[in-house]
């Protein structure tokens, strides 16, 4: 067998038309991936990743393949030497297997000049070095496994003839059936479920998820069976047997395929091969499909021609919906473009706006040539007769389009997971909103209160019966899972402070938004203020118990040079402008913590903050978001004047560091009256807490949305400056954690790292390395070729 591959090995390079095959082969790798403009070239995509390769390598092996393989036992018959062989102590299947190892050892050969695109991409990467080495290992697993398919059916495409190009011709058509066909089939949708099915015997399912650098034995179980179905055929078409024997013993052998992989699909194991285990379904995600029993479809909008950020996050899409396709099959999804028809473009777009479904005007510049694209980067998911937005991009203020790619396909699985519960779980958890002691009216905390409720029960509760029946007023919180005390202005009394207390202590969840010092931005417009106003202490006597919990509010203001603007109007009636103005006092926080409630999120605007300080005890805290480096802090009593919209800031007192604005407290906690006289008696009085969170903003007004005509605003978002700030997701972040038990937004601090190239590396050596990636495989493969030529005369020379 081995003097069979070496036989295949030395006819091939013997000719010219070896060398010319290969070498075409390369050239065109070259020219697709680093040289024309289009979707695959590499240098233009600005990702530090060889998937535009493995993504145009089964369009060109398609063709190289049969290249190679028509002439191994087409040429042998039509020259009559196949007989010979037939006759040497060798066996059939001895023969077939060297034929198609040859050919496969050249498919290798011809592919080892790729490995100087890796070294180009790790050279070029941001930094140098970035590139995900497991994710490139599982795709090459992958190329060589469609590259022994392909060799597999062009073995057997040469047997059945005697002549190279009809050869050549079913070879051809084989390999585009394989791995286009079945896929482009199943894309029509023509038979519901059996369309999957369809999809699942074509090569292309199967490529392309182990190419994403996920091994999966179902997919390597698939290409094995299919390179021994053919490699068997291939067998039974050189041996002398009669029709019926070889429909009888094929027959058998399609068969024998189908059942090892039915059986396979029921039995298998897989292992994610990249740096990041971005394939890797967190436990909460997991648990979610487990309780998935009725179908679930995906129509995902993100389709069409992009420019490479957005090609990106499709193919991040695709492998994320494959996952949970791969772990519940009752999850099905589709790609289409709801723009696609230009004649009903207009009229489209429109519809999206009122359904939500905001399109995109992304401008992207590739190569020094700037693009103008709508997309539409939103999926909606359906279950039963309810459905649910799916936002795919995150906008971040300020932030660079690999900023941008990097945070939209990081929250991937968070979106795409919360969408899934709001579906399937049925509502548990119950919120308390308190009222009673001056908290923000109802229409200031609508638009937050609307989205709480896509998740929780609500409901508002007043602590007013406290001073008739405090008991029964506190069985009545307990029937509650977790309270939210918006900006109280009202100063709590013993009894009240009591009830909170003993929640807390029964384990209790709460979130305060607190203020200690009385300031609004309206009072400043009011006519008798004329732009100047006093901002003064604020006391709710809740500080002791606070103090109990491990932090201290401030009354302070906190003045912050990264800040929102304020808009002010000059003019009359028509000739009325808005002009933003530098507003120290509207501080935008910007974190940089791990922690999954902030991580990731937009910048959270506050409103006359004040400053959290955390005292020892045994409590965790964790410090969420903080001002900027760039802020200093201001007593009180202290006149707030409109004017200093004019004043030149002096930039020398901003020198006091970040401050904390918000703080998770985690554990057990003491009780403020442990030690003290109690307010009431109660049958649940607790000194000392259950396991419990809780969270202290130094601010009522990042819960508050604005008002026009009459009606809320959405949470965050300022629609003068057309900005939209994360507000409503860091609370929203904030009270999932709180009350998650299955630990969703867990998957919000989940890791995933996109590899750019280094653009200035690019623009500087661009062509460098094209004329490396086009020039050197061609040198190589000339070396190869005088090496093989000078020591096969050397052993033939007398």
């Amino acid at each position: 067998m081995l003097a069979v591959i070496q036989k295949e090995i030395n006819t091939f390079f013997a000719s010219a038309v070896g060398y010319l095959v290969i070498g075409i082969f390369l050239i065109l790798n070259g020219l697709f991936l680093w040289v024309f403009k289009g979707q695959f070239n590499i240098l233009d995509s600005g990702f530090a990743d060889l998937s535009p390769f493995f993504q145009i390598a089964p369009w060109i092996l398609l063709f190289l393949i049969p290249a190679i393989t028509m002439r191994s036992i087409s040429e042998e018959k039509k020259q009559g030497t196949l007989e010979l062989l037939l006759n040497k102590p060798i066996k059939h299947w001895q023969l077939i297997i060297g034929k198609y190892l040859g050919s496969f050892f050249l498919i290798i050969i011809a592919l080892i000049p790729s490995i100087l695109y890796i070294i180009t991409i790790y050279q070029l990467g941001s930094p140098s070095g970035n590139l995900d080495v497991g994710s490139t290992l599982g795709s090459y697993i992958a190329l060589l496994l469609l590259s022994a398919t392909y060799t597999a059916i062009g073995t057997f495409s040469s047997a059945i003839t005697n002549n190279q190009i009809v050869a050549f011709l079913i070879s051809l058509f084989l390999c585009f059936l394989f791995y286009f066909g079945f896929s482009g089939l199943a894309d029509y949708q023509l038979l519901g479920t059996i369309d999957y099915i369809i999809e699942q015997i074509g090569v292309q399912l199967h490529y392309e998820r182990i190419s994403q650098g996920i091994v999966d034995s179902r997919d390597i179980l698939y290409f094995i069976s299919l390179i021994f179905l053919f490699t068997f055929l291939t067998i039974l078409a050189i041996k002398k047997r009669t029709i019926i024997t070889l429909l009888k013993l094929g027959g058998i052998a399609i068969i024998t395929v189908i059942i090892l992989n039915i059986t396979g699909n029921s039995i298998y194991k897989r292992f994610d091969l990249t740096q990041d285990h971005r394939f890797t379904l967190s436990e909460a995600t997991v648990q979610l499909l487990k309780e998935l029993e009725i179908p679930v479809t995906i129509d995902v909008l993100l389709e069409g021609n992009f420019p490479s950020e957005f090609r990106k996050l499709q193919g991040e899409t695709k492998q994320l919906l494959e996952e949970f396709n791969s772990m519940n099959p009752k999850i099905q999804y589709i790609f289409t473009n709801p723009i696609e028809e230009e004649e009903f473009r207009k009229e489209t777009l429109t519809e999206l706006q009122r359904l939500g479904l905001t399109p995109m005007e992304v401008s992207v510049q590739e190569s020094g040539k700037t693009e103008i694209e709508t997309v539409v980067p939103w999926a909606i998911m359906n279950y039963q007769n309810r459905s649910v937005k799916v936002a795919l991009v995150k906008n971040t203020m300020g932030a660079t389009t690999e900023e941008r790619v990097q945070n939209s396909i990081q929250q991937l699985e968070y979106v795409f997971a919360d969408a899934l519960k709001k579906l399937i779980q049925p509502k548990k958890k119950k919120i308390a909103v308190l009222r009673g002691n001056g908290q923000l009216p109802d229409v200031r905390v609508a638009d937050f209160i609307k989205t709480l409720q896509e998740y929780y029960f609500l409901g508002a509760f007043t602590l007013d019966s406290v001073a008739a029946n405090p008991e029964k007023t506190l069985q009545e919180l307990q029937k509650f899972d977790m309270v939210i005390n918006a900006k109280p202005t009202e100063a709590f009394s013993e009894k009240e402070k009591y009830v909170l207390d003993q929640f807390i202590m029964n384990g209790g969840k709460s979130l305060w938004l607190l203020e200690s010092v009385g300031m609004e931005i309206d009072s400043l417009f009011t006519p008798t203020a004329k732009g100047s106003t006093v901002a003064f202490m604020q006391d709710l006597r809740l500080g002791d118990a606070l103090f109990s919990y491990g932090v201290r509010i401030n009354p302070v203001l906190v003045n912050d040079l990264y800040s929102a603007p304020i808009m002010l109007a000059s003019g009359q009636g028509n000739d009325t402008q808005f002009t933003p103005y530098p507003w120290f006092y509207a501080s935008l926080t910007k974190s940089n913590s791990n922690h999954p409630i902030v991580k990731n999120i937009e910048s959270v605007k506050f409103e006359f903050s004040n400053q959290i300080d955390t005292l020892q005890n045994d409590v965790k805290k964790t410090i969420l978001l903080t001002s900027s480096d760039q802020s200093k802090l201001e007593g009180v009593p202290k006149e707030v004047r409109l004017d200093i919209i004019k004043q030149k800031p002096d930039i020398a007192s901003y020198k006091k560091g970040n401050h904390a604005l918000a703080v998770l407290l985690e554990g057990t906690f003491t009780s403020a009256y442990e030690n003290r006289v109690k307010p009431f008696k109660t049958d649940s009085m607790r000194d000392t807490s259950l396991t419990t969170k809780m969270v202290v903003i130094a601010d009522g007004d990042v819960i508050k949305n604005g008002v026009r005509k009459g009606q809320p605003v959405a949470l965050g978002y300022d629609p003068y400056m057309n900005l939209q700030y994360g507000n409503k997701e860091f609370l929203l972040n904030t009270i999932n954690y709180l009350l998650d038990d299955s630990g969703l937004v867990e998957v919000r601090g989940k890791e995933i790292q996109v590899a750019f190239l280094d653009i200035k590396k690019v623009v500087d050596n661009k062509v460098f390395w094209q004329v490396i990636n086009m020039i050197v495989p061609l040198i190589l493969l000339g070396i190869f070729g005088f090496l093989f030529l000078f020591f096969r005369r050397r052993k033939y020379t007398v």
